[in-house]
């Protein structure tokens, strides 16, 4: 965790509930809807005892933040999770999501599900790679059309996340012991069809499948939003098919890979 970091779980004081949204509006900004999550809407939350959670830098500055509701009996579900921007590589979001799962576990819960865009390629290694989640579900348009700073223009695709808290592997991930996932070197047994950019979109070695997605989706939406469509449409039926045949994706590579297993094999 960054040095002088601290992690607190919001509770009564609206002051900083107002500034945990203030802290959403900056990493997602606001559209005719207005801000991602209102203070008013934080605070009925924190009254019905869900987990609304803020970091706070070496100055006392709102940092970061996260939101997690209770889903079943011994599940919750993560609302929102951001940093500041210029936050992402300090260890301010995984000093968050770790929080919350001793926030979780203490409390008999013993896992935690979101939604997360499956052609970020960041986020998606920190899902599935640093915190040891699983992905095995496909949401097109989860949202509908969105008007905020990072997802206007695109559709609104997301992979769910399944967060088994309890598991040796997020024990592990919980420890900084996460292990890094890299594409076989050897040649595929064999390559599905091209990608937007002429290079193939999946491989398949052996019992895994891998699926490619950009580097930089930001990027290519604000550059060619033609060419970013392209690419959500094309990840969209690589990932569809394989979790359609049972597959669930366990990890991503440096170099955005996304490896898809069948539960139970390697």
């Amino acid at each position: 965790m960054e040095p002088g970091l601290t992690i607190r779980d919001l509770d009564t004081d609206v002051g900083q509930l107002a500034d945990l949204a203030a802290l959403f509006v900056r990493v997602w900004g606001t559209g005719p809807a207005g801000p991602p999550i209102s203070t008013d809407l934080l605070r009925s939350f924190t009254h019905a005892g869900a987990a609304v959670t803020a970091a706070y830098d070496a100055t006392g500055e709102i940092c970061g933040g996260a939101v997690a509701i209770r889903s079943g009996p011994d599940s919750l579900y993560s609302l929102i999770a951001g940093v500041r921007p210029g936050e992402s590589d300090r260890g301010t979001g995984s000093a968050l999501k770790h929080h919350q799962r001793r926030w979780a576990l203490a409390r008999g819960f013993t896992s935690i599900s979101w939604t997360f865009d499956p052609l970020v390629a960041r986020n998606a290694r920190f899902n599935l790679v640093k915190l040891g989640a699983t992905a095995g579900e496909y949401s097109v348009n989860f949202y509908g059309p969105m008007t905020d700073a990072i997802n206007a223009g695109d559709e609104s695709d997301r992979l769910t996340a399944r967060w088994q808290l309890d598991s040796p592997t997020a024990e592990a991930c919980s420890r900084g012991e996460f292990a890094e996932v890299v594409l076989p070197a050897r040649e595929p047994d064999r390559t599905g069809p091209p990608g937007p950019d002429g290079e193939p979109l999946t491989r398949v070695h052996q019992q895994q499948i891998w699926v490619r997605m950009p580097r930089d989706i930001l990027g290519i939406r604000a550059a060619d939003p033609g060419l970013a469509a392209a690419w959500r449409r094309d990840v969209r039926a690589a990932l569809g098919a394989a979790f359609a045949d049972g597959y669930v994706a366990t990890g991503v590579s440096r170099d955005s890979w996304y490896r898809l297993e069948r539960p139970g094999r390697t």
